[in-house]
């Protein structure tokens, strides 16, 4: 084997790998109850739902890619404005979304779907959450793979193997109880693997925080918006993900989708004591990530300062930058804490990737609420199968992360896009359900073949930025879903769901 780091900094480094295993097998002792393992028995504070929610959007691309944006040659702080649409759309979900999620026993977020259009819907939204995320996490599964690769120099489907067992084991054991604590712990880590980064970096300038806002001044790298919309040589707004327009509304409008019908983060909700806790949670966690955003692109103008002007290097990719700064100039002792900051991210959403397709699968696929007993044989059948299915699905995200080192990296970029497309579209359904009265299960399952078309013909065909997908495909969706609804009211697809 042979080691990038030192001998200390990998053993810090597997250490910590180490805990996290025991620390969910220890959290999971005892836990027979399904309630208990899926939802942490409804029973967690606010702020550990807070910490598992940013810790869970958080990946490893997030962790090295964010400062690379602001490390690019012509890049700076415009990021943020995604960030404050991030925030825009955890308070609409909070007020709009929320009380849908509390009306009863749910388990998963479709289960509100199949209340009003029927089973079809849920089904089918439940197996387009299962097939993006799925896939979504296993990429970065093997991003977080060559992370491991290039630090510690095992064979990279060794490193995509061991990252993704280590998850399902202390998943498996612990249940969502050690997913959101072990997120917690993942949190504090990474983020002070951050602000430890950032300041080293500070210390190595002789004129310290004044000669780091001078080069962000003088290169341009320190503006935070972008009011541009009228078209003009070489700017369109389409095409820009960049400007204040398309943050804001984009953000807003992914996040309504990623955060109001994403079943990975509903299952955080519904961990709650009650609605005002999750609500409460769910809003802070906005703040934080505006926070923890500034700090990854001010870690990214830092990065530019210091191979500019302390050690001039000139990178092929900036998505490198912080990985290789963090191999090659932090101390003895703090790469081994930086780099299992790394792997935090990574795990905290693969952990919860694994939680929350076994909850879809058995809840939504395998036994929806309407077919469901109460007994108690067969909450200890669907409790087993839960845990099966957490295993079953580490192995698929294992199996796509290996897959994936024979895909050229531009290959898997486009299928991170399309996993995303999910939002746009899910949005466009709960929309469907949740502000009109007319829609039925037939325009609903119509509109969502119409989203995933349109969406498809927008990524590959046109040069549209991403910022933009989820308003196309939950406008679609809605526009589509309700036109069919009017057009072909009380069809032979639906049945009862519908609303009087």
């Amino acid at each position: 084997m042979n080691l990038a780091i030192g001998t200390v900094d990998a053993t810090i480094l597997i250490a910590y790998l180490i805990g996290v295993v025991l620390l969910g097998v220890w959290i999971g002792r005892g836990r027979k109850d399904l309630s208990t393992y899926l939802l942490g028995g409804r029973d967690l504070p606010w702020w550990a739902i807070l910490g598992s929610i940013v810790a869970t959007e958080t990946s490893t691309a997030t962790f090295l890619s964010v400062p690379g944006i602001a490390f690019a040659q012509q890049g700076d702080l415009r990021f943020l404005q995604i960030a404050f649409g991030f925030l825009c759309g955890r308070i609409i979900v909070a007020f709009l979304l929320l009380p849908q999620y509390f009306q009863g026993e749910l388990y998963s977020a479709y289960e509100v779907l199949e209340k009003r259009f029927g089973g079809a819907t849920q089904r089918v939204a439940s197996l387009m959450f299962l097939v993006a995320r799925n896939l979504g996490d296993g990429l970065r599964l093997f991003l977080a793979g060559i992370a491991m690769e290039k630090v510690i120099g095992l064979d990279l489907h060794v490193c995509i193997a061991l990252i993704g067992i280590a998850t399902i084991i202390y998943t498996f054991f612990g249940g969502m109880k050690a997913v959101v604590w072990s997120d917690c712990i993942q949190f504090v880590v990474y983020v002070g693997g951050g602000i430890l980064a950032l300041l080293i970096l500070v210390r190595s300038f002789p004129g310290g925080w004044s000669e780091l806002v001078a080069f962000g001044e003088a290169t341009g790298r320190l503006q935070l918006f972008d009011f541009r919309f009228l078209p003009a040589e070489g700017f369109s707004l389409w095409t820009e993900p960049f400007t204040f327009w398309a943050g804001l509304l984009g953000g807003t409008v992914l996040t309504l989708g990623t955060h109001g019908t994403d079943q990975m983060m509903v299952q955080r909700y519904l961990c709650a004591r009650n609605q005002q806790q999750a609500a409460l949670a769910l809003i802070l966690s906005g703040c934080v990530i505006v926070v923890q955003f500034a700090l990854f692109l001010l870690l990214g103008i830092a990065l530019a300062c210091f191979y500019t002007k302390v050690s001039p290097q000139v990178f092929e990719y900036n998505d490198e930058v912080f990985a290789t700064f963090i191999v090659e100039h932090l101390p003895v002792g703090l790469i081994g804490v930086t780099l299992a900051a790394v792997f935090a991210a990574a795990m905290s959403t693969l952990s919860s990737s694994l939680n929350s397709s076994a909850s879809a699968a058995v809840n939504d696929i395998y036994q929806p609420r309407g077919k469901q007993k109460d007994d108690e044989a067969s909450s200890a059948l669907r409790l087993k199968l839960s845990r099966f299915l957490t295993i079953l699905f580490g192995i698929v995200q294992i199996g796509v992360g290996i897959g994936a080192s024979y895909i050229s990296r531009s290959v898997v970029n486009d299928a991170l896009a399309i996993a995303g497309f999910t939002a746009g579209i899910l949005l466009g359904i709960f929309s469907l359900g949740i502000l009109t009265k007319r829609t039925n299960q037939r325009g609903a399952l119509i509109g969502i073949l119409a989203g995933i078309a349109v969406l498809s013909y927008i990524k590959f065909g046109t040069s549209t930025a991403w910022t933009w997908y989820a308003i196309i495909g939950a406008v679609t969706t809605f526009t589509v879903g309700y036109g069919i609804s009017v057009l072909f009211p009380n069809s032979s697809a639906d049945s009862q769901e519908e609303v009087s």
